[in-house]
């Protein structure tokens, strides 16, 4: 199955210094219906503009990744970290048993990026922060991964079996991803048309994608997207010996 979820049935609130599009249930949004996609839990697709931004706050047991597509964000942590994430920068904080951290524009111009929110296959991680820049030419035409769990080279490097993916794929270009057994694809486009196995996903639309054969993107003009590739979640829960039950 391809879920299709066009751009005007995304949450959008106008908090005056920061635009947002909560793709996920998330703070005074709520959707039973809409918490999580496999283990990914939150896609934010957020603009700050100068001189403002998200004062302390704390997390935990959390993957958050951060990819900047214009502008820049300074970020300041309770591990010792002050940073700046620029465009093309992609950060990873696993907030473990518990950070601290804000993030701020202090440039002179808005600052657009994503958050993403993907649970860790384990608990209890010490917090941790890591940091990579990518040149727009590596992800033309080609999925490049950007950050990852599954033990790849050249990524941000986090605590998940899943995979973050960027592309900017030419019009009439088409690329495969086969990876989807017990898996499942979310993908955002962040401009152009995609057909994906036959459903067009224009700008700012997003599919979930629970299928078992490959996915063939193609696009029918200029595309960019993110690729996010999860655990299913399948089976969480009790297991079959569990669910036998027991006597005592």
């Amino acid at each position: 199955m391809i879920d299709v979820i066009k751009s005007q049935d995304r949450h959008f609130t106008d908090f005056g210094w920061l635009k947002t599009y909560w793709l996920f249930s998330f703070a005074r949004y709520f959707d039973p219906q809409n918490i999580q996609f496999g283990a990914l839990r939150v896609f934010n697709d957020d603009v700050v503009e100068p001189g403002t931004g998200f004062p302390t706050h704390p997390h935990e047991e959390m993957e958050i990744i951060t990819i900047v597509l214009d502008g820049e964000m300074t970020h300041e942590d309770s591990m010792g970290n002050k940073t700046v994430i620029k465009t093309g920068d992609v950060q990873r904080m696993s907030a473990g048993t518990g950070l601290t951290h804000s993030e701020f524009n202090l440039a002179d111009t808005p600052v657009h990026f994503y958050q993403i929110w993907i649970y860790p296959d384990k608990s209890g991680l010490e917090p941790s922060y890591d940091q990579r820049s990518y040149e727009p030419s590596e992800w033309k035409n080609t999925l490049l991964p950007v950050a990852s769990g599954q033990n790849l080279q050249n990524v941000v490097r986090f605590h998940t079996d899943a995979t973050i993916y960027r592309c900017d794929l030419e019009a009439g270009r088409k690329i495969t991803f086969d990876h989807t057994k017990g898996r499942r694809v979310f993908l955002y486009v962040t401009k152009g048309l995609l057909s994906v196995n036959g459903q067009h996903i224009g700008e700012a639309d997003q599919a979930r994608v629970d299928v078992e054969e490959p996915l063939i993107l193609a696009a029918e003009q200029d595309s960019e997207f993110i690729l996010v590739d999860v655990p299913s979640c399948k089976g969480w829960g009790y297991s079959d010996e569990t669910l036998s039950g027991g006597k005592k």
